[in-house]
C-alpha cells in the first residue's frame, strides 16, 4: 500500500471513530432522557428554512448532521414514550429494548433464515414460544416477528386463503368466484387494507350492544356463504375502545366448520400475561394464528409484530419464495423466518424484546402491563365524579373514551391543540357513532393517575 493510501484508510478510520462516537453519544443522552420531550410537529415552510441542504456532495460531516437531527428535526417528531402520549396507541420500550436495538443494527444480522442467523433466530423464538405458552397454543406453534399488525395481519390471511385452497384441491372443489373474509365492524382497518391487496371481500358483521362480536353473528354469516370464505378474524382489543371479541364462541363456530381463525391481538392481546385476564381471551388458544404487537404493549421499539401459527408449516406452504439462489435454504429442512410472512428480507427485530425480557424479567412485563389496566379503571372512575364528563363505555383494557358534556368536534381539537401546544400532553379526539370523544389510550408505565387527572383539570377550565 502507498504512503497516500495508507493515509487516506487512516484518515477514514479516524472519521469511523469519530462519528461512530458522536452518534453513540447523542444516542446515550436521548435514551437517558429523564424527562422525555412530548415535542410537536413543524409545518413544510419551517422544516424547509431549517433543515433543506443536508444532502451534498461533500457531506456536512457527523457532527454537523447529529446537531441538525437532534436540534430541528427531532423536536418536529413526536416522542411516543411521554408519559403524556395518550394518542392512538402509544409506543414505551423499556432502556434495555432500545439499547439493544443499537446492537442489532450494529451486528448487521439478517433475520431471515436460520444458515445466516441462527443465534438471532433462536433467541427470536426463545420470545414466540413464551408468547405462544401464554396464549394457549399447542406444543409446536410458533411464528416469526414481523414489521407490524398491518404486515402481520396480511401474511396469515394469505396462509389461511392458500390453506382453503389447498383443501379444495384436495377435495376436487372449485374455489369461489372470489373469497371472503369474515370480520366486525370494529376489526382494524388493516384487515380491510390486506383484503383489498389480496382481493377479497371483506364481510362485516355487526357488534353486540356490548361492542364485542360473537359466534352467532358469526354463524349466521357462514351458514350463508360458508364455501367462500376462507377466514374469520377476531379482535382481541379494538384500537377504539380496547374491546375484545367474544372469542371463544367465534372459536367454536369456526372450528364447527373448519374455518380458519385468526385473532388480531396487535394492541390488546398483551393483556392476556396477566392471569386475572385471561378468562377475557378465552378462546385464543383455538386460534390458527394471531398477532400481538411488541412495539405496542410489550414495551419494544418500533417495529415489531408478533405472528404466531397453531401450525407453521401452512405458512411455509404458503409463503416460501422458490429460486435458483434460495435453493440453499429452501432444501434444507430450517426454520426461516422468511418463510412464514410475506418479508424474504428481514431484520431480526425480535431482538430488543428478547434482550428487555431476559434482562427484567417476565414478572416485570406482567406488572407493568397490570399498571396500565388499574390505571384505567382509576381514572374511569374519577371521570365518573366530574361535572361535566361522562364515560362513553366502561374500560375493559387499558383505552378509556369519554366525553367533555356539550362540546363540539371543533372544541375537541381545539383543546387537544391547546394541550400539544403548551407540552403537556398528545390527547385528539376521537369519534363513536358519530359522536366526537376523548380518549385516553394507557400503556406506559411511567404515565401516572396524577398525570391523567392534571388532563382533566384543564377540561374544566374550558368554556
Amino acid at each position: 500500500m502507498t504512503a497516500r493510501g495508507a493515509d487516506a484508510m487512516h484518515a477514514l478510520s479516524d472519521q469511523t471513530r469519530s462519528t461512530v462516537d458522536i452518534v453513540l453519544d447523542y444516542a446515550r443522552r436521548r435514551v437517558m432522557f429523564h424527562d422525555v420531550p412530548l415535542d410537536e410537529p413543524a409545518d413544510p415552510a419551517t422544516l424547509g428554512a431549517q433543515a433543506s441542504g443536508s444532502i451534498t456532495a461533500g457531506g456536512m460531516g457527523a457532527a454537523a448532521a447529529t446537531t441538525l437531527f437532534e436540534d430541528i428535526l427531532a423536536p418536529a417528531c413526536l416522542s411516543t414514550d411521554h408519559p403524556g402520549y395518550l394518542a392512538f396507541i402509544p409506543s414505551a420500550p423499556t432502556k434495555a429494548a432500545s439499547a439493544f436495538d443499537l446492537v442489532v443494527s450494529a451486528s448487521s444480522i439478517y433475520g431471515g433464515s436460520w444458515m445466516e442467523g441462527s443465534g438471532a433466530v433462536f433467541a427470536e423464538n426463545e420470545v414466540l414460544h413464551w408468547l405462544a405458552a401464554e396464549f394457549g397454543l399447542p406444543a409446536g406453534a410458533g411464528g416469526v416477528f414481523m414489521q407490524g399488525g398491518t404486515i402481520g395481519n396480511l401474511s396469515a390471511l394469505v396462509t389461511a386463503r392458500d390453506a382453503a385452497r389447498r383443501r379444495n384441491r384436495a377435495q376436487g372443489i372449485d374455489d369461489p368466484h372470489r373469497w371472503v373474509v369474515v370480520c366486525s365492524q370494529e376489526a382494524h382497518s388493516s384487515v380491510a387494507s390486506a383484503a383489498g391487496i389480496m382481493d377479497v371481500e371483506v364481510a362485516t358483521v355487526p357488534t353486540g350492544d356490548d361492542g364485542r362480536l360473537h359466534g352467532d353473528a358469526v354463524a349466521a354469516v357462514l351458514d350463508a356463504r360458508e364455501s367462500a370464505v376462507f377466514a374469520v378474524v377476531a379482535t382481541g382489543g379494538t384500537t377504539n375502545f380496547g374491546i375484545v371479541d367474544d372469542i371463544a364462541s367465534i372459536a367454536a363456530v369456526t372450528r364447527d366448520r373448519d374455518v380458519w381463525l385468526h385473532v388480531d391481538g396487535a394492541y390488546g392481546l398483551a393483556a392476556m400475561l396477566v392471569p386475572r385476564m385471561r378468562t377475557v381471551f378465552a378462546g385464543v388458544e383455538h386460534a390458527d394464528s394471531v398477532i400481538v404487537d411488541p412495539h405496542k404493549w410489550l414495551f419494544a421499539p418500533f417495529d415489531a409484530c408478533a405472528l404466531l401459527y397453531r401450525d407453521p408449516e401452512q405458512a411455509r406452504l404458503a409463503h416460501t419464495q422458490h429460486a435458483e439462489y434460495l435453493d440453499t435454504l429452501t432444501e434444507r429442512p430450517d426454520w426461516n423466518p422468511s418463510d412464514l410472512g410475506v418479508q424474504l428480507t428481514r431484520r431480526a427485530r425480535g431482538l430488543p424484546l428478547w434482550f428487555s425480557l431476559a434482562v427484567h424479567g417476565t414478572d416485570h412485563y406482567r406488572a407493568a402491563i397490570e399498571h396500565g389496566l388499574t390505571l384505567a379503571r382509576q381514572i374511569a372512575d374519577v371521570i365518573r365524579e366530574r361535572p361535566g364528563l361522562s364515560l362513553v363505555r366502561d374500560p375493559q383494557l387499558s383505552v378509556v373514551v369519554f366525553r367533555r358534556e356539550g362540546w363540539s368536534a371543533a372544541d375537541y381539537q381545539a383543546w387537544s391543540d391547546r394541550m400539544l401546544r403548551d407540552q403537556r400532553a398528545f390527547v385528539v379526539p376521537s369519534s363513536h357513532r358519530g359522536e366526537p370523544v376523548l380518549r385516553f389510550a394507557i400503556i406506559n408505565p411511567l404515565t401516572t393517575l396524577d398525570t391523567l387527572t392534571g388532563i382533566l383539570d384543564t377540561l374544566a377550565d374550558e368554556p
